[in-house]
């Protein structure tokens, strides 16, 4: 089958790492790390080795620290256990000629007691998100988290940085800071789950403040262009309380102006996946991604549901300069090949997405050896 020439597939300079393609493998929490210690296992080593073909593989979201954890069977890169656990899949992935970032999550007040041996989780404000938590005894309800004390606040921060020093320990080419929706820092930028009144709440200024903060701690380990971030600006359903609001535009624009000076590997960018009409993003609707390249001057990953086609089309236009992809990456582990030669997709089994074993998980088929210039 023809080898179709596409930007998608061409080679793309990310900082100093080139990447063999624009094709990155977005973070999906598989839940396979079912062993107390939370550590990576053998099975993941290979699951991402298969997927080594993509340009850049980010991890699965991956807990900073114990008092981060809001999911069952996420990994950590807290402890020596874990550490050597990643060693083993980024000698993996490398081996299969790959590059690998490790996504640095903290779940805040979305978390549950059952994590924590019946301790509440921490927030920015003690106020209940309303969201679910998948904790040991399957989903439960969110409920109202303590709030942080400043202290704690900026032990958290560390907390980033020690994971940023353990990423790079375990032989990751960098990371990414999860700060999708849900996760905890949106929590500090939402009106919703922010009404505090000291340095971290008010002000647009104080509420990104954390922001901030972490890279700049991060970048004391890293590199800035082995550094990266991810938003969901624009998420409606299943984040509880935390909806985009009348200051979610400006509060986007101060970030971007911001990270303007920091020379990031990329800012990474999740679309909508509803219509933003009558909501205080509407503005937004028909030129989402747009206004993130109208705003911010580095580069720019964008994600949401993308084809083949759009993918291409928002790379030639200029409005992206990576595109990630998800859900095709769990049944395509050979998905830049089947783009390659346009061959066609399989589908995956959504019932297998977050059980233990290699079903659904390491046992997708590639499509065969088709390579027909």
């Amino acid at each position: 089958m023809k080898n179709t020439p596409q930007i998608l597939l061409e080679e793309y300079q990310l900082g100093d790492l080139k990447l063999k393609n624009r094709m990155v493998m977005s973070s999906l929490t598989r839940g396979r790390a079912a062993n107390k210690g939370l550590v990576p296992t053998s099975l993941m080593a290979e699951y991402y080795a298969q997927r080594a073909s993509a340009g850049l593989i980010l991890s699965e979201g991956t807990w900073v620290s114990s008092k981060s954890i809001g999911f069952i069977n996420v990994p950590g890169i807290y402890t020596p256990e874990q550490i050597e656990g990643w060693k083993m899949v980024t000698k993996a992935v490398h081996d299969k000629g790959g590059l690998i970032f490790s996504q640095l999550g903290h779940i805040g007040s979305a978390s549950h007691p059952d994590f924590f041996d019946g301790e509440l989780p921490v927030g920015p404000s003690a106020i209940n998100p309303q969201t679910r938590s998948y904790t040991p005894e399957g989903f439960k309800d969110s409920l109202t988290p303590r709030e942080f004390t400043v202290p704690e606040i900026k032990q958290t921060i560390q907390d980033y940085k020690k994971a940023a020093q353990n990423a790079k320990l375990a032989g990751f080419d960098g990371i990414e800071i999860h700060a999708q929706a849900g996760m905890l820092i949106p929590q500090f930028l939402s009106l919703a789950t922010n009404v505090r009144t000291d340095e971290y709440g008010g002000s647009i200024e104080n509420r990104s403040k954390i922001i901030f903060e972490i890279l700049d701690a991060v970048l004391e380990v890293w590199d800035s262009t082995r550094v990266a971030i991810k938003f969901t600006p624009a998420a409606i359903s299943n984040v509880g309380i935390m909806c985009p609001d009348e200051q979610t535009i400006p509060t986007f624009q101060y970030i971007l102006k911001k990270l303007n000076d920091y020379d990031l590997a990329y800012l990474h960018i999740v679309g909508p996946a509803e219509d933003l009409t009558g909501t205080a993003v509407e503005i937004l609707q028909d030129n989402y991604f747009s206004h993130f390249r109208n705003n911010y001057s580095g580069r720019l990953m964008v994600n949401l549901g993308f084809t083949q086609e759009s993918a291409n089309a928002i790379l030639s236009d200029g409005t992206a300069d990576l595109v990630s992809f998800g859900v095709p990456f769990i049944a395509n582990p050979d998905l830049a090949e089947r783009f390659r030669y346009n061959l066609p997709l399989s589908n995956s089994n959504p019932a297998t997405y977050y059980v233990d074993g290699e079903d659904g998980y390491t046992n997708y088929p590639t499509a065969g050896s088709v390579k027909n210039p």
